[in-house]
């Protein structure tokens, strides 16, 4: 809480600003104003600041035909005491002006510098959680970028000295890959009991920190088919995945597996825990954008600030047209002051 007693804002980021980033944003405020009179509930979209180029946004709410007044503002504070009459946004200015769908790495400084200081406004309780609008990565790559994404970004900025943990969450589903932005030809011998123990245990203390499970359950995936088949097809269950999960229950954690993972995404099997431990990229996100494609949300664990962001990329191809949805912004933005306010409790 702030000294006025008031919680702080959301920071969210600009992501690409030749993307969707800005468009989602300004639908997400537009769905804020109109539940605006309605009593706080539920999914209802938390006060949030943009960190943004206002000249940019103000042409593309008129471009899109979005009644969507935006409004330069030079704290926080006053980013959340107006956000009921306008799109509050710290400037952020771009240093060359944004063709929807064609990134320009003459951005990509500007598109850092958000994260930066969204992660800076965070850490000094100025913001009660950073929320990122989708980046492209080639195009930072090529301003100079040197980390896969996201996820590996904010773990620098963070001092971690372990890899970080990411999580996918979306309806009654929660995804974490042991192995992240790596090839599946890579991801195989990065999937050792060291990474699913160390997956494991964040995960959990995220589960009741974070999320208020008291007791989590986690399921932990095969790599192979059918769980190796007893070692005709593969033996990291026997060597690997199943010694990982008997060190996280010997620490107490309520871990079953490995697991065929053809099995284990369906209604009934999804009961029986409360996040799914993968060894992949897509073998995590698959049933998760299978179930849930709109409302995904990505959360990066282990933090010591709450961050969430869409699950979705950029959306070159419909940016600037008015077609972008921000469902899964919007999830993104009530996930992170969900969290933030266990944080504070």
């Amino acid at each position: 809480m702030t000294e006025s007693g008031v919680r702080p804002p959301l920071a969210l980021t600009m992501g690409e600003p030749a993307g969707i980033g800005g468009e989602i944003a300004l639908k997400a405020w537009a769905e804020a104003r109109a539940k605006a009179g309605a009593a706080r509930a539920d999914g209802a979209v938390p006060p949030f600041v943009l960190l943004d180029d206002p000249a940019r946004l103000e042409a593309l709410a008129t471009r899109l035909g979005l009644p969507v007044p935006v409004k330069a503002v030079g704290s926080m504070a006053e980013g959340a005491a107006l956000f009921g009459a306008a799109l509050p946004v710290l400037p952020q200015p771009l240093a060359v002006p944004v063709t929807p769908g064609r990134p320009d790495p003459a951005n990509g400084a500007a598109v850092i510098a958000s994260i930066d200081r969204a992660v800076e406004l965070v850490r000094r309780g100025e913001a009660s959680a950073v929320v990122t609008n989708p980046i492209q990565k080639s195009a930072l790559y090529a301003a100079g970028f040197r980390h896969p994404g996201h996820t590996e970004y904010l773990a620098h900025l963070a001092g971690l000295t372990e890899e970080p943990v990411m999580m996918l969450a979306a309806q009654d589903l929660r995804v974490v890959p042991v192995t992240i932005h790596v090839s599946v030809r890579d991801a195989v011998p990065l999937v050792t009991r060291e990474a699913i123990l160390h997956a494991g245990r964040v995960t959990a203390a995220a589960l009741a920190r974070d999320f208020g499970i008291a007791r989590p359950r986690l399921a932990v995936a095969a790599l192979n088919p059918h769980a190796g088949e007893g070692g005709a097809m593969g033996r990291e269950e026997i060597d690997i995945i199943a010694p990982a999960v008997a060190d996280l229950r010997a620490e107490g954690i309520d871990a079953v597996g490995p697991k065929p993972a053809d099995t284990l995404f369906h209604a009934a099997a999804r009961r029986g825990y409360d996040a799914a431990l993968c060894m992949y990229h897509d073998q995590a996100l698959i049933p998760l954008k299978t179930i849930d494609f709109d409302t995904g949300v990505n959360i990066t664990l282990g933090l010591p600030f709450v961050r969430t962001s869409p699950d979705h990329g950029t959306a070159l191809d419909i940016a600037g047209t008015g077609k972008a949805g921000a469902s899964s912004l919007i999830a993104a933005l009530t996930t992170a002051e969900a969290m933030a306010a266990r944080r504070r409790a």
